[in-house]
């Protein structure tokens, strides 16, 4: 399932049956499939992390009681008891190619996993089910197992929820999530809210522009996928040390076009009257990887300013970053504005 985002915290009436409120992970997504023997771990978008976190694989083997499917978010916790944060940069360190390296950093920052959904019990398909149902299946199926599998907590008093979304982000999370009462669950379909601090998006990196001194990455080009499949520019990132700059560029050589001759392909970036007279082609690459960038308001179908970095975001598929995760304001007549 996934989510529409909201500026606030909703009120409970907003859909027939209530809504259940619930802190907003900030880490992968993942569904957890046991077949009583083995355990796998996909994304949301179904690409493989099983090999990524094979402390969950063995544990989650070991304490679940039978065939199940789960849906929840991986994290990795840092610091000492008392003081716990998530590690967002930890986590995204176990997409490493090398299984040594894995499983160094499995044992050096094991990951948990936070359950909020219970898919699939035995050979009971529970997606039918509305999602009370299912949080009170969930709750008997793994409430009491330990760590490091932990059902996330919830509540149904929204002032409570508001108080989360405020007080839960010293601890790294990113939010709160309401989620109707009645309804099933619905893959691929927004039908959650999402509550956010602010302002982000994941979009796809297409290309990259040289730096004005001729060395490094001057500014990343990202793009959105429209309704109909194609990929659409809609801004940049720029702001990058000099450092970083040069590092972006061995980074991302592995996603830049090259013609038949071998020869860098470039694009040609859309013109204005403040650059009729500047170079704005860039380095095609391959649409492939994924950042999430802060954002303040969008102009027509395009980022109003530059964009911030916020991180990479390697758990997600590139040809699920749409026009339709974006927080838009809703309309409002300038006459109304105007005296």
């Amino acid at each position: 399932m996934l989510a529409k985002a909201l500026d606030v915290v909703p009120e409970p009436d907003r859909v027939d049956g209530g809504l259940s409120y619930e802190p907003k992970w900030d880490g992968f997504r993942g569904i957890v499939s046991f077949d009583g023997t083995s355990v796998e771990i996909g994304s949301r978008g179904a690409k493989p992390l099983t090999r990524y976190f094979p402390e969950l694989t063995e544990a989650l083997g070991r304490l679940l009681p039978g065939p199940c499917v789960l849906d929840g978010e991986i994290v990795v916790p840092q610091g000492a008891p008392g003081s716990q944060r998530l590690d967002w940069e930890a986590l995204s360190q176990r997409i490493h190619p090398a299984e040594s390296r894995i499983r160094t950093l499995a044992a050096e920052t094991p990951a948990l996993f936070v359950a909020f959904d219970l898919l699939r019990q035995g050979d009971d398909d529970l997606t039918g089910e509305p999602f009370g149902a299912r949080r009170a299946a969930l709750e008997g199926f793994a409430g009491s197992l330990g760590t490091p599998l932990h059902v996330t907590r919830t509540t149904t008093d929204v002032a409570l929820a508001r108080r989360w979304l405020a007080e839960f982000e010293g601890a790294g999370l990113d939010g709160v999530v309401a989620k109707p009462l009645a309804a099933p669950y619905a893959p691929g379909k927004r039908t959650l809210f999402k509550i956010k601090h602010h302002r982000t998006a994941d979009v796809v990196v297409l290309g990259y522009r040289v730096h004005k001194s001729g060395t490094g990455v001057g500014s990343l080009l990202v793009g959105l996928f429209g309704d109909d499949g194609e990929l659409r520019g809609v801004g940049g990132i720029s702001a990058f040390s000099d450092v970083r700059r040069r590092e972006l560029v061995d980074e991302l050589a592995p996603l830049v076009e090259h013609d038949a001759d071998g020869g860098i392909v470039r694009g040609e970036g859309e013109r204005n009257r403040f650059s009729a007279s500047k170079d704005v082609s860039f380095v095609r690459l391959r649409p492939e990887r994924v950042v999430e960038v802060r954002y303040d308001q969008m102009e027509g179908s395009r980022f109003r300013h530059t964009v911030q970095f916020e991180r990479w975001r390697p758990d997600r598929d590139a040809r699920s970053c749409t026009f339709e995760q974006l927080d838009l304001p809703a309309a409002y007549d300038l006459g109304d504005v105007l005296l």
